[in-house]
């Protein structure tokens, strides 16, 4: 037995393991090279919540502009505060949508499972703190009507959706941009876990239409009691003539 081999079977009786960092084996190093060979300068992250997936890619290596979206006050304070000493990280208090105007979101227990969607059984016996425990009123605004805000002309950008459901919602509120957007990474659920969300068959079929194809995916949450995988991120690039 390698030594490679004796780690990783030591290392999986606590629950942990060892794989190569790279672009055939890890997602993360696979999304980073995405970023690269598709000369991204700008990043939108829709549905921030605090900022980790800023931060993360700030941890594997992008140094690019990134612009974050979150409606939630605390929420947004805990992001707007992460992102004050980074001169390429701008933040927005509101969420994206099919409108401009404002909304009621259900606010979920665990905070990052909050959705403008009611939350499906399905989803809590899964993850219980998916549960909504209040509502809040928020701004809402399409993509279409804040893009040249935060965007110019020159720019390549990379739309990051993570919105419990509501993505369609937001690609829809984009009908007029949607073709200045170079690659997308969404959430997409396999089983149904927000009332009236966009399932992975249709959403891949309906980029696909527009003129996406699927690059690469990213394992989201999965059912700790079952091993169900239940979501997970597509990242969809635009293949121009």
């Amino acid at each position: 037995m390698t030594i490679r081999r004796s780690l990783r079977k030591t290392l999986r009786k606590f629950g942990f393991d060892v794989i190569r960092y790279d672009h055939m084996h890890h997602e993360e190093a696979r999304r980073m090279s995405l970023i690269s060979e598709y000369r991204i300068s700008i990043i939108l992250d829709v549905g921030a919540n605090t900022g980790q997936y800023a931060a993360h890619l700030r941890e594997i290596g992008y140094s690019g502009r990134i612009v974050s979206f979150e409606p939630l006050r605390d929420e947004y304070a805990a992001l707007d505060i992460r992102a004050s000493s980074d001169e390429k990280w701008h933040t927005h208090n509101y969420a994206l949508g099919d409108t401009d105007g404002q909304q009621e979101i259900n606010v979920a227990e665990n905070s990052h499972s909050s959705s403008l969607l009611a939350v499906l059984p399905r989803h809590l016996d899964s993850a219980p703190a998916a549960q909504a425990v209040s509502t809040q009123r928020i701004e809402l605004h399409k993509l279409d009507s804040i893009y040249d805000n935060v965007c110019s002309s020159d720019d390549i950008p990379y739309l990051k959706l993570d919105a419990q459901g509501y993505e369609m919602k937001i690609l829809n509120g984009a009908a007029q941009t949607l073709d200045k957007i170079d690659t997308i990474q969404l959430e997409m659920s396999l089983t149904p876990l927000y009332q009236g969300e966009t399932g992975l068959p249709e959403m891949a079929t309906w980029l696909y239409d527009q003129g996406f194809v699927l690059v690469s995916l990213e394992p989201g949450h999965a059912d700790s009691r079952t091993g169900q995988l239940m979501q997970v991120d597509g990242i969809f690039h635009r293949f121009r003539d």
